[in-house]
């Protein structure tokens, strides 16, 4: 699961640690898809794409947006990584409230960034009755999306 902070023309943009079970499987294969389910609208988006990192003036940007505590937290979490208990992390949040103390100069660690996925691909879906749903698809092509329709 992702929080996806920004979008634009290049792509959809999402932080985390580097060395998270997500951004390994990214490293692995860079092609990817991303899916914003909507069960109340009973609509769907999936994006297929292309990831690659943020660059590290974009990830800093966005690093020093966030709240002091989620900056700690970047530092004091290995995400992904098994945890004998909680204690062991509320102390690495202290160790690391200690270390950067302003709450203003907390650098962002090397291994949290962001990804950008680029869609080559992007279906909408819609729910219908009796499983007839309605499924749209763009296809990037060189310089323009080609529409499709899906069958249900």
């Amino acid at each position: 699961m992702v929080l996806l902070k920004d979008f634009d023309k290049n792509g959809f943009v999402f932080y985390t640690n580097l060395k998270s079970d997500k951004s390994k499987a990214i490293k692995n294969s860079s092609k990817i898809s991303m899916c914003f389910h909507w069960k109340s609208l009973q609509r769907q988006i999936r994006v297929i794409g292309i990831a690659s990192k943020v660059s590290k003036k974009e990830a800093d940007e966005y690093y020093k947006s966030r709240a002091y505590g989620s900056r700690i937290g970047a530092w004091a979490s290995q995400q992904s990584s098994i945890l004998k208990n909680r204690d062991d992390l509320y102390k690495s949040i202290k160790e690391f409230k200690k270390k950067f103390p302003n709450q203003k100069k907390v650098p962002r660690p090397e291994y949290w960034s962001g990804w950008r996925i680029k869609p080559i691909e992007i279906e909408f879906w819609l729910d219908g009755q009796n499983r007839i749903h309605e499924r749209l698809k763009y296809i990037k092509k060189t310089k323009s999306w080609k529409q499709v329709l899906l069958s249900p």
